[in-house]
């Protein structure tokens, strides 16, 4: 297996593959996308601003895919950024015939897998930070496995949660609601889990201090130590 980095401007990514063709279009299909949010957002500087749903003037498929998402979790666009370039990054490998391949954009993953993966919690402070991993089985289709922080990476957040880490197969809109639940959980009001629809999120683990809560369909758990070296920092 290669593990590679990659950045451009504020996109710190990390790429596992099999072969190193798959690093270089996952590299070509992150960038592209990179680009295309630049120029509309040259265009359209609202929509990198709002924290509000938004609805864009484009036809470009990262730009509607970002305002989907938060639209449906309550959000503004960008809070589907990681996701969406990540997602972009992975649909290339899977178009030049990868089978393996994952993208992660500063907690925010986009996978394929014919195998076992094994995804750690990093939460900051808290008691399970880097000590448990979800073990996530083999996928023939593209899975989001994203996170958010109110104590943990420069992302704007108006939530407590140490980690909130949603499953989708929809990966911006796995990065939205993880930003929406995290804005909004508290150790003492999980409420904002009756806002989201089961057919568009998989499973929810939401970490706060010593308390965790889990949600719908979540991979097996396990022990694991995680190292802090292999997190990537992310689209900020």
């Amino acid at each position: 297996m290669i593990r590679e980095r990659f950045s451009y401007r504020q996109t710190f990514a990390t790429i596992l593959a099999d072969a190193p063709a798959h690093i270089e279009v996952a590299k070509a299909g992150m960038l592209a996308a990179r680009q295309v949010l630049e120029v509309y957002i040259a265009r359209d500087p609202f929509f990198s601003t709002t924290f509000d749903p938004y609805t864009p003037d484009s036809d470009d498929l990262i730009i509607n895919r970002m305002a989907d998402a938060t639209r449906a979790a309550g959000v503004g666009p960008m809070a589907a950024v990681a996701g969406a370039i990540a997602w972009a990054g992975i649909e290339a490998m899977q178009e030049a015939g990868a089978v393996f391949g994952v993208i992660d954009n500063g907690g925010d993953i986009a996978l394929l897998s014919d195998r076992n993966v094994r995804v750690g919690v990093h939460a900051g402070d808290a008691a399970l930070s880097n000590r448990i991993a979800f073990v996530v089985p083999p996928q023939d289709s593209v899975l989001g496995i994203c996170t958010s922080s109110a104590t943990v990476g420069p992302s704007i957040s108006f939530g407590v949660a140490d980690a909130v880490t949603i499953f989708s197969r929809n990966v911006a809109l796995a990065d939205a609601w993880a930003t929406a639940v995290c804005n909004e959980i508290r150790p003492d009001d999980v409420s904002v889990l009756d806002r989201v629809n089961p057919n568009d999120v998989r499973g929810i683990f939401a970490v706060m201090g010593d308390r965790h809560v889990r949600w719908g369909d979540l991979p097996l758990l396990v022990r694991a130590d995680v190292d802090e070296r292999l997190i990537s920092a992310g689209d900020r």
